[in-house]
């Protein structure tokens, strides 16, 4: 799941190289159009729908992975 995630960030943001330290505070390209990008490759990648109080807490890697790991239980 990890690797998925870093790409789906890779590719949203058009970034060579992503770790798990991403968050929306360090990366300059994460403003909120690409949030709304980010959501939708994140539905597509997991095939899942996210409601908007999840959508609204998706702020970092680990909170992308926290809640995918409880979504894909």
């Amino acid at each position: 799941m990890e690797e998925r995630i870093l790409n789906v960030l890779k590719q949203t943001f058009g970034l060579d190289q992503v770790d798990t330290t991403i968050s929306q505070q360090t990366c300059a390209k994460w403003d909120s159009m690409n949030h709304l990008n980010l959501i939708i490759s994140i539905e597509s990648e997991f095939d899942i729908s996210l409601e908007p109080e999840e959508i609204a807490e998706l702020k970092s890697y680990y909170s992308i992975k926290s809640l995918l790991e409880a979504k894909l239980k």
